[in-house]
């Protein structure tokens, strides 16, 4: 007969498991964000967004600030990052030593032209002349991760005014890359991402720009605003007034605040004819807008105008997350917010005036210095090819050639260049590939690529202009601490304040992790600590 009396050790046992069971039946894994909105903006940095604060509507950046997740110290892993590479990286989570993206141009080594890190002739542009794709972009970004996880369903946007930025941020697997095209003013793409869909052709045929822009005038918003002296210069108590006009008329437009009341424009009409954020499948949507100066000058010669675009931006900022939420539903969407870093494009000016260390480096005549010193050493030959940037490219075919040791022929080359005024140090390609301890080294190689980077890279000293005598272009050299924000908001995510610092390409993990998709296949980065949604 058997025995149907358990033991009361196993009914103690048999009811832990049931009560874990409904425990765990109880809590709910935190929802799936339906739409991630990845806003990069151009230029912002956090003292000036701080400092116009009392301006602000309380639905832009205070409603970052207070009710979402921000991080007042973020910082690139890499030196001296520009628009291109900035997105590259974000989207990518990875530097441009592995992405391939170093910068907005570089120089083909076979041809001895500038390549736009976009410029791609297998690939027409639509409503543009510019032939376009992200040829050179070497791994995979958030977006392409998305398409693979969700076959295909998940759909990726992009929206910027700038070509680079726009195609960038959209990767290789994207629905759609859209940006303002220089000379036409016209809302563009490329064959790369399919036919140019019908919805953006109607909204191209019913707001054209070229036909409106004669009517915009940017002036600030109000005289508060124009009267606000946050700039020590006495050109701050200036008011402006900007029409745009002439050949360079799309490019100044696209330089200046205005740019960002089109892209939200554009962004609004998308939602409202694709399903972006409709579905139980999560989408992207990436935006790029304009903080910088105006036209791109310093802020010593547009100061009310900087004052202007952040009080604007805040505004257009606020318009976005209405427009994105009266779609999708507020606590189905993501918003991150970061910046792409901030480049003063300073006058370089006399400042031995008031006895500060500086002088003109002609990088053109080092180039010529350094061939007519290898001739010295190794004979008759052009040895160096060209310069662009900081950065000299050696005749690598004539050394092979001659049978010389490279590695004797760059340690003589930097030898040789660290001896001219206004050269603070040099590093070759062989110095960055093998991270010889130097301070700093880290930032100066993820900003390395050995595919398209010079083989020698001179660092100019602060204070001193870099000069390129063929192109006349030239540059101040400065090293000063930048910051700017990174924020994350919606979906039920805890507002805090963080200010410990934190690094750019850790945001494509940080995403994935709540999108639960693999990061970016180069990307090695953690996902950033605390940004966990919440179950409702």
């Amino acid at each position: 007969m058997v025995n149907t009396k358990w033991p009361k050790r196993y009914w103690l046992s048999s009811l832990v498991v049931l009560v874990s069971i409904m425990s765990a039946e109880a809590q709910t894994a935190p929802d799936v964000p339906r739409l991630v909105v990845n806003v990069v903006i151009d230029q912002l940095r956090t003292d000036y967004m701080d400092a116009f604060s009392p301006f602000y509507s309380g639905q832009g950046f205070a409603r970052l600030m207070q009710k979402g997740r921000a991080y007042t110290q973020a910082e690139y892993p890499f030196d001296t990052p520009d628009r291109a590479s900035a997105v590259a990286c974000l989207l990518s989570g990875t530097s441009p030593y592995v992405n391939g993206i170093v910068g907005q141009r570089w120089l083909d080594r076979q041809t001895l032209q500038p390549v736009f890190c976009v410029d791609d002739e297998k690939f027409a542009g639509q409503q543009t002349k510019d032939a376009t794709s992200p040829h050179y972009l070497q791994v995979t970004t958030l977006g392409d991760e998305l398409k693979i996880a969700t076959e295909g369903r998940g759909m990726v946007y992009s929206v910027a005014p700038n070509r680079d930025a726009a195609v960038l941020s959209a990767g290789h697997a994207a629905d759609g890359s859209f940006w303002i095209d220089d000379e036409s003013g016209q809302w563009c793409s490329t064959s790369y991402y399919g036919d140019f869909p019908q919805w953006a052709t109607e909204y191209v045929g019913k707001n054209s720009l070229a036909k409106r822009i004669g009517g915009i005038t940017w002036s600030p918003m109000n005289e508060s605003i124009a009267n606000f002296n946050y700039f020590t210069s006495s050109a701050a108590k200036k008011s402006f007034s900007h029409k745009f006009s002439g050949e360079r008329k799309f490019r100044e437009f696209k330089a200046s605040p205005c740019v960002n009341d089109e892209v939200n424009q554009f962004v609004k009409h998308a939602l409202q004819n694709t399903m972006m954020g409709i579905d139980d499948v999560t989408d992207i949507l990436n935006v790029t807008f304009y903080a910088g100066g105006f036209d791109h000058q310093s802020v010593r010669r547009y100061p009310v105008e900087v004052q202007d675009a952040y009080v604007r931006l805040d505004h257009q900022l606020a318009e976005l997350f209405m427009n994105v939420e009266n779609r999708v539903g507020e606590g189905r969407v993501l918003f991150v917010v970061t910046s792409t870093g901030y480049t003063d494009p300073e006058d370089p000016s006399d400042l031995s005036r008031y006895r500060v260390p500086t002088g003109n480096f002609s990088i053109t005549r080092a180039q010529l210095l350094l061939n007519m010193y290898l001739i010295a050493v190794y004979g008759q030959g052009q040895y160096v090819e060209t310069c662009m940037g900081n950065e000299v490219y050696l005749n690598l075919k004539l050394i092979e050639s001659k049978n010389l040791n490279l590695a004797e022929v760059l340690e003589r080359s930097s030898d040789f260049l660290i001896q001219l005024s206004g050269v603070r140090d040099v590093y070759t390609s062989q110095r960055l590939a093998l991270g010889a301890w130097t301070p700093g080294i880290s930032k100066l190689r993820n900003a390395y690529n050995p595919k398209c980077s010079g083989d020698i890279l001179v660092q100019v000293s602060p204070g001193w202009v870099l000069v390129n005598d063929n192109t006349h272009e030239q540059s101040l050299s400065r090293e000063s601490y930048m910051g700017f924000p990174l924020f994350f908001l919606g979906c039920n995510l805890p507002a805090e304040v963080v200010h410990t610092p934190v690094s750019v390409d850790q945001i494509a993990p940080t995403l994935a992790q709540v999108m639960r998709i693999r990061a970016p296949n180069a990307c090695n980065q953690p996902p950033i600590q605390g940004v966990q949604l919440q179950s409702k």
